[in-house]
C-alpha cells in the first residue's frame, strides 16, 4: 500500500509542485495544444468545507505516540500541513511558531510534517529552535492525499473540531490579516 501512496503524491508533485501552479503544455512542433486545468491558485482562502467535521486521522506527536484532532477538541485548532522539503512551507513555520506564542493557550497550532522519511523532522525542529511548534509526523501522508490539498495547507477547526477555513500557499501568520482569520474561530 505504501508504495502506491508513494507513487500517487509522485504524480501529484510533478503536476502540481508544493510552490507553484501549473502551466500550460504545449505538443512538439506547435501542432495540438493541450491544456491543463488550472491550478488552485496559491495563497487562496477556502471556504467550501465550512463545517465539515476534522479527520480522524492518525499522527505520530514528537514522542512517537499516536494523536488525532479530536485529542485537541475544546480549544480551536489551526493545523497546518507540511515537510521538510517544500520552500514555502519552511518559510511559514517561524511565523506559525510566533503566532502560537502569541495566542498561548487560547489556539492549538498544530503542525503535521507530510514527510516520507520521519528522520527528518526532528533535526529540522532542533535546528530552528521553536519555542511552541511541536514536530508531530505524518509519514504515510494521509491528511494531504486524503484531504487532496497541496502544501502547504493550513485549516481553521472552531473549538468543536467543525471546519471554518482553508489556506492554500504559505502565510504570514503574524500578519494583521491573519489575525482577522484567525479571530474567526471566536477565541476568548
Amino acid at each position: 500500500m505504501r508504495p502506491a501512496i508513494a507513487l500517487l503524491l509522485l504524480a501529484a508533485s510533478l503536476t502540481g509542485g508544493c510552490d507553484r501552479q501549473s502551466q500550460p503544455q504545449r505538443q512538439a512542433e506547435g501542432a495540438n495544444v493541450a491544456l491543463e486545468a488550472p491550478a488552485k491558485p496559491i495563497d487562496k482562502l477556502d471556504r467550501s468545507h465550512k463545517g465539515e467535521a476534522a479527520p480522524a486521522f492518525p499522527f505520530a506527536d514528537g514522542a512517537g505516540k499516536k494523536r488525532t484532532l479530536a485529542d485537541f477538541r475544546g480549544k480551536p485548532v489551526l493545523l497546518n500541513l507540511w515537510a521538510t522539503w517544500c520552500a514555502p512551507c519552511v518559510k511559514e513555520m517561524p511565523t506559525l511558531d510566533a503566532l502560537a506564542v502569541r495566542e498561548g493557550e487560547k489556539l492549538q497550532v498544530v503542525t503535521i510534517s507530510q514527510d516520507f522519511d520521519p528522520a527528518k523532522v526532528a533535526p529540522f525542529f532542533a535546528a530552528a529552535k521553536f519555542q511552541k511548534l511541536q514536530p508531530n509526523i505524518d509519514s504515510d501522508v494521509t491528511f494531504s492525499t486524503r484531504m487532496g490539498v497541496n502544501l502547504p495547507t493550513t485549516i481553521l477547526y472552531d473549538a468543536v473540531g467543525a471546519e471554518i477555513w482553508r489556506k492554500l500557499g504559505d502565510t504570514n501568520w503574524a500578519s494583521d490579516e491573519a489575525a482577522k482569520l484567525i479571530a474567526e474561530a471566536q477565541i476568548p
